[in-house]
């Protein structure tokens, strides 16, 4: 399970797709096909959500990975592009950007 800690030693990655919901199942269907198939067995993968928001208009993915370099391995990979053409078939526009953990506020355990 994704768990954020500052500091912290993974790469996360925040990806944001803009749908509709007359495609919003579907193109969730289609992430998590590429997270169980291919993208949670690629090396250096950690953990992984998915949100969606109340009208369904948007995906918000969070993934985290051990290092940066493992992410750009999985997204340049052949499949990995396979998958991106699929998601951008059911998407307006989706966009991964690296982030670094700057806090994290919460209720202690």
């Amino acid at each position: 399970m994704p768990r954020i800690t500052h500091p912290s030693d993974v790469q996360t990655v925040l990806t944001t797709f803009e749908t509709s919901p007359g495609t919003c199942q579907d193109l969730l269907d289609a992430l998590q096909e590429a997270y169980d198939g291919f993208i949670s067995r690629q090396p250096g993968f950690v953990a992984a959500g998915l949100h969606v928001n109340d009208a369904q208009t948007r995906i918000a993915n969070y993934s985290q990975w051990r290092r940066r370099e493992d992410f750009l391995a999985m997204l340049r990979s052949d499949e990995m592009r396979a998958h991106n053409r699929r998601f951008a078939a059911l998407c307006r526009g989706f966009e991964p950007v690296m982030y670094d953990v700057a806090a994290v506020f919460g209720v202690p355990d």
